[in-house]
């Protein structure tokens, strides 16, 4: 038991500390975690950790991830991404799987041990991938999406490799000569001062002892395939069972995640709801995710595409957002986990004792997806900063390696030697995956942010009122103008949107609206009204200050994203500010004053007396907000909230009280 809580203290600790300030710096918590594992290693080391053992376990995450994930697409939508499973996903895996075997057969190896490290290398890192997309706000782009349809492909991909790989496999101990010349060279210390004296087996094998990736012969599966799919034991319902009866099975199986998720989950949760307890959800939901997880193993295919698929049934289910919420914390504790073991897994003596060979083999590993994926992303119209965010997000090898580099070893398609060194690159490719996001941020897309593909459509004018962003927002907006006589100039830089709405007859303006020279182009210097309804929130500030300081004449309505939105605003010069869910805010709290038994007039009457005192209350409190600064770090405006706010509550009490009599009153 000690051991227990001295391994979840290390681990906690490592994360706790490291995560903030990798935040902070701007690195990201993935690197965050890469980093904390890469500090304890030592100390898991002399406490004799098996990391990979606990590596096994942490993958989960990965499962409930993806399960997550479903619960956000409907089938309709995953119908809608059909080409990019196929196209996207096909191709990367078909075309980086035979980039990496040419490269490897140059170097020497035979052709079918060449095609097994293709396979294992033309994988990319699930958790990482979408947990830096999810975490930056990147996996709604087009980038982003691209990117998560390929890494579902290589989740339904890693089915077929299993059966795959077993047929290449040779007798063991036959690796031809050029296999076993090129495992001597990288492991014999070129080019660091090794001699003769340093036998090849003692790179990392001692190491590994003590449960660092690069020991093959551990089970280590995000797919749920294990030990049994490495060493041919554990359950299976498929064991013994010939082609047809294995595809039965599993069809079976797959059926009964489907129509399990769609029949029987609301009869377990209002079952569950019965006993009144938030703790028997949790479990309900972990028993749900856990028990696809184990059917999808027992039948040979991956637990995460089980659960992803179960997630995509359950998307319009009522029960959605409480699976969620269940889950979630434990898939960011699980992928915390799994990043920070894959840090303390690096195995340095091996890598040390050849640094530059393998650091160049992992880049060049990245370097040749990074430009079969830049090529895919031209072919399908992937354009500026999204095909560079598809290419570098895609770069890295994945934890789904660690899984067919174990099966390969144990079905003699690989020898034990270079398995391990693909362990290691693999590693370090993950490890340097956050290193690319951070290129991706700082130097790729803000070469972008003034550019575009298209160029600017030339603007009308005359135009009395100019609309950035034809989203939700400027798009009902200018509807309502338009019923109303007015013609409106509508600008956004969205090429894909306006094409959808070029198709209903709608005709919007390319462009860029933070920039000085398009609004020029648009006349904003003559336009009465200019509503800034564009969905970024700094960008938003920016243009709102742009216009304040250089169009005084011309009224400005900016859409907010929250109260601190609000004061930003506002310091920026802007007093026409709309939050953009506050009104509809309003109307539900109408809704509720009405099922309470007020009559409508009433319940109007004591949203809109609320209405009045918050916009008082704001403008008051703005007088002392400092941009830039949170307001509960502001101690003047915390101290004027805390002085003023009884006032204020107790004015407001017995303004609406006063409303409700009145009300009563004239009901009787």
């Amino acid at each position: 038991m000690t051991d227990i809580l001295l391994l979840t203290f290390i681990f906690l600790v490592a994360g706790v500390a490291s995560v903030p300030i990798a935040t902070k710096l701007g690195l990201g918590s993935v690197l965050g975690y890469l980093i904390a594992g890469i500090v304890i290693s030592p100390l898991l080391a002399v406490l004799n950790v098996d990391v990979v053992a606990i590596q096994h376990f942490a993958e989960f995450g990965v499962v409930m991830m993806l399960f997550l994930v479903g619960l956000e697409l409907e089938p309709k939508a995953l119908w809608d991404m059909r080409a990019r499973l196929l196209g996207l996903g096909g191709g990367q895996i078909g075309l980086t799987t035979l980039a990496v075997m040419a490269i490897a057969m140059v170097f020497g190896l035979n052709w079918t041990v060449a095609l097994a490290v293709g396979l294992v290398l033309a994988l990319s890192s699930t958790a990482i991938v979408l947990q830096t997309l999810n975490e930056k706000g990147l996996m709604r782009s087009d980038g982003g999406q691209s990117s998560f349809a390929v890494l579902l492909s290589q989740d339904i991909a890693v089915i077929p490799m299993l059966a795959l790989l077993p047929l290449l496999a040779v007798p063991e101990g036959t690796f031809v000569a050029s296999d076993a010349a090129i495992v001597e060279q990288h492991t014999a210390g070129e080019g660091n001062g090794g001699s003769d004296d340093e036998p090849t087996s003692d790179h990392g094998h001692d190491d590994v002892a003590h449960g660092e990736v690069g020991h093959a012969d551990e089970a280590h599966d995000a797919s749920g395939h294990g030990d049994h799919d490495a060493h041919g034991s554990g359950l299976s319902l498929v064991d013994g069972l010939n082609g047809w009866q294995t595809a039965l099975v599993t069809f079976g199986a797959v059926g009964a995640v489907v129509g399990g998720g769609a029949l029987l989950t609301g009869p377990l949760f209002r079952f569950i709801s019965a006993a009144n307890l938030r703790e028997l959800f949790v479990a309900g939901a972990l028993m749900m995710v856990v028990g696809i997880a184990l059917l999808m193993s027992l039948v040979g295919l991956s637990p995460a595409l089980g659960t992803f698929v179960a997630g995509v049934v359950l998307a319009n289910s009522p029960y959605r957002h409480e699976l969620e919420s269940d889950i979630d914390p434990f898939r960011g504790l699980l992928l915390g986990l799994f990043f920070i073991t894959v840090g303390a897994g690096v195995n340095f003596a091996m890598l040390f004792a050849d640094f530059f060979a393998f650091i160049g083999l992992t880049l060049l590993l990245i370097a040749v997806k990074a430009g079969v994926l830049l090529i895919l992303a031209r072919v399908f119209g992937l354009v500026r900063d999204d095909s560079w965010l598809f290419a570098l997000g895609l770069a890295q090898a994945g934890e789904f390696g660690f899984v067919l580099l174990s099966f390969t070893v144990a079905n003699s398609v690989l020898p034990q030697a270079l398995a391990d060194q693909l362990l290691l690159i693999v590693a370090l490719s993950m490890l340097l995956t956050p290193g690319l996001f951070i290129l991706y941020d700082k130097v790729i897309a803000p070469r972008y942010s003034g550019e575009q593909e298209r160029a600017p459509d030339e603007m009308p004018e005359g135009r009395r009122v100019l609309i950035a962003g034809a989203g939700r927002v400027g798009g009902t907006i200018d509807r309502i103008l338009r019923a109303a006589g007015y013609e409106c100039t509508v600008i956004d830089y969205n090429s894909r949107r306006l094409q959808i709405l070029e198709r209903f007859g709608t005709r919007h303006y390319f462009g860029d609206a933070t920039r000085p020279d398009l609004l020029h182009a648009a006349g904003v210097h003559e336009a009465d009204v200019f509503v800034v309804a564009i969905d970024d929130r700094e960008k938003t500030t920016e243009l709102v200050r742009y216009l304040r300081e250089n169009c005084p004449n011309v009224h400005v309505v900016a859409r907010a994203v929250d109260r601190d939105h609000v004061y930003d605003l506002w310091f920026v010069g802007c007093r026409d500010i709309i939050r953009e869910t506050y009104d509809s805010t309003l109307r539900m709290g109408r809704s509720v004053f009405e099922a309470m038994g007020h009559e409508k007039p009433v319940a109007q009457s004591l949203v809109d007396k609320f209405n009045e005192r918050d916009r008082e209350s704001m403008v008051t409190a703005a007088s002392v907000y400092k941009m830039g600064v949170a307001p509960h770090e502001n101690e003047e405006y915390v101290r004027l909230v805390r002085d003023l706010r009884p006032e204020w509550e107790a004015s407001l009490a017995r303004e609406m009280a006063e409303l409700i009599e009145k009300g009563k009153a004239e009901k009787a």
